[in-house]
């Protein structure tokens, strides 16, 4: 019974995963508000090249950002499966531009591996971890790095 009972305890994490190119991302699902397909965005001026602009999703207008621009992959390509994300952090929401939206997945801790920080790419700060599930790999996203925006109207 009592291994039954410390079984209980283990943290499930729940994420989103998406695509970007061939690669496979988690986003903890604690953050999504809202998953749309992709709307009009209107472009800001100085607004950082990652920032593409902003929507009006149900009277609020939210930024939105290019996960792929902000990891220096190629620029977006729009096709029925490119979703936006918004997520929600301290008050704050941004909507993530992705190629595809996958499947919900549940990680216990000892599925996800962290990542060293020795790395001095800067897109290795937006990853804490990897989850495995089975064979596959998806590189989880540290939502707090990754949206955080110093000043968005520098450029």
């Amino acid at each position: 019974m009592e291994n039954n009972e410390n079984a209980q305890k283990i943290e499930l994490s729940q994420f989103i995963v998406v695509k970007l190119g061939v690669e496979q991302y988690g986003i903890n699902i604690q953050y999504v508000q809202n998953i749309v397909r992709m709307i009009n965005i209107t472009r800001v001026p100085k607004a950082p090249y990652y920032i593409k602009g902003v929507v009006n999703l149900r009277g609020d207008i939210i930024p939105v950002m290019s996960i792929r621009l902000k990891f220096d992959m190629e620029e977006d390509i729009q096709t029925d499966s490119t979703r936006i994300i918004f997520v929600k952090l301290e008050g704050n929401e941004i909507g993530l531009i992705v190629d595809e939206v996958k499947e919900v997945i549940q990680l216990s801790e000892a599925d996800i591996d962290n990542i060293s920080r020795e790395s001095h790419e800067e897109k290795d700060a937006y990853v804490f971890g990897v989850g495995k599930i089975g064979e596959s790999l998806v590189t989880l996203l540290n939502i707090e790095e990754l949206i955080k925006v110093n000043d968005p109207l520098k450029v």
